[in-house]
């Protein structure tokens, strides 16, 4: 009589357990779902925030720079052209740069304003805090202007050789020189991105109907390149008088590797010079600590002795 009731309270409490367990894992997954539903919102939330204020920065860079670019044609150019040998090729490069600038010269005056208006510090020492770091504002731009100009152009050095074996080896295959200019930029996407992008730009001129001398000539120009204005002089002379241009870029690019290397000579050599005054400075004293520390410490020691 017992046999049944039991199995049945057995049943029925498996299949409340079966039951318990399915509602909790739905319910599980419902809240894991409205977890994930939340985070999405808020991280859609941020990048459209983010969007927007990038929206709003490049619109308002731009205006605000247009009544800071100088009126003088020569000082225009001149500032065109560093932004160029830069790398920076917006139209707005030369308004978002003013306006960064100009931001950097004032904010800290402003600040520090700002902040003595509120008793943290004496309208004395914000006026004199705030005119010392607007200079480096001043100053910062164009020292990061002439850095990226410096680097770029380091890029560009170790990789002109690379890129002549290239293009060597596809003439040397039997294409033409437009055509191994193709296959070049096309290689040269994962090593040498930075040349690939520029010699993309000189292989679009040359489609529309530009020589290739001429084009190089702009990149050597736009990159204040020598190694690239030699190259352009090159490929000129080559076209001009019908000699090899196989042979040509062969010992162009032998001499370029010959100017790496004597490059890094000149570099290993003034190593020595350079690390003298960290070693002076820094180094040097600390030695000194080491061994003449023991040594002070006695004599201090017999001093105290005698005087007593």
């Amino acid at each position: 009589m017992w046999v049944p009731v039991l199995f049945a309270a057995a049943m029925s409490s498996g299949l409340t357990g079966l039951l318990y367990m399915f509602v909790r894992r739905k319910s599980e997954r419902s809240d894991k779902r409205v977890a994930t539903l939340s985070e999405g919102a808020k991280v859609v939330d941020e990048r459209e925030l983010v969007e927007n204020l990038t929206r709003i920065i490049h619109q308002t860079l731009p205006k605000m720079g247009q009544t800071l670019i100088p009126d003088d044609d020569q000082e225009r150019s001149k500032l065109k052209t560093r932004l160029l040998h830069a790398g920076l090729y917006s139209p707005n490069a030369m308004p978002v740069f003013l306006s960064v600038k100009f931001l950097l010269m004032a904010a800290p005056l402003l600040f520090g304003i700002v902040f003595a208006a509120f008793g943290a510090f004496s309208m004395t020492h914000a006026l004199l805090v705030g005119s010392v770091t607007g200079l480096f504002g001043l100053v910062g731009p164009s020292f990061w202007l002439d850095r990226r100009k410096a680097h770029r152009q380091l890029l560009l050095r170790r990789a002109l050789p690379d890129a002549c074996d290239l293009i060597v080896i596809c003439l040397s295959g039997g294409l033409s020189l437009i055509a191994a200019l193709v296959r070049v930029v096309e290689e040269l996407q994962t090593a040498h991105p930075l040349l690939a992008a520029e010699m993309r730009i000189v292989e679009r001129e040359v489609q529309l109907g530009h020589k290739l001398a001429d084009s190089l000539l702009k990149f050597g120009n736009r990159s204040d390149l020598p190694e690239l204005q030699n190259l352009a002089a090159v490929v000129m002379t080559a076209e001009k008088y019908g000699s090899s241009m196989t042979r040509t870029l062969e010992k162009f690019s032998e001499s370029l590797r010959l100017k790496r290397q004597q490059y890094a000579e000149a570099m290993a050599q003034k190593a020595a010079t350079k690390i003298l005054f960290p070693t002076l400075l820094f180094i040097f004293p600390a030695i000194l600590l080491v061994i003449l520390g023991p040594a002070m410490i006695q004599v201090m020691q017999v001093l105290g002795n005698l005087n007593n």
